[in-house]
């Protein structure tokens, strides 16, 4: 395998690991619900689909042809992440789940 391959492989997947590193720290960091739901969708959606364009772009280096099933995987990934994450706003909005006093943005008291 090409140097160059191998340095684009190790790329991808230093950035995607350091991305799901940044999501579980806020997981566990932040203080509410709503802060908390920043962590898994956007930064661990950003880690996983960089790992796998890692494992796309390894995988198809080794075959004749392009691998699609990683290209599948991230595409699922990025329209499933934000839909889950509305949900699960919109439901701990209507449970009126409780805010650290220094969350802004209070949409079910008005």
């Amino acid at each position: 395998m090409p140097f160059w391959i191998e340095a684009l492989v190790a790329f991808f997947l230093l950035v995607g690991c350091s991305f799901a590193l940044i999501g579980a720290i806020g997981l566990y960091r932040l203080p509410d619900f709503f802060t908390r739901l920043h962590g898994p969708t956007k930064a661990t959606t950003l880690g996983v689909g960089s790992m796998v364009v890692a494992s796309m772009i390894f995988f198809s280096s080794h075959t004749e042809g392009l691998s699609l099933h990683e290209l599948l995987i991230t595409l699922f990934l990025f329209i499933t992440a934000p839909v889950s994450a509305h949900m699960l706003a919109k439901s701990a909005m209507q449970e009126k789940v409780k805010l650290v006093r220094r969350t802004r943005g209070r949409p079910w008291e008005s």
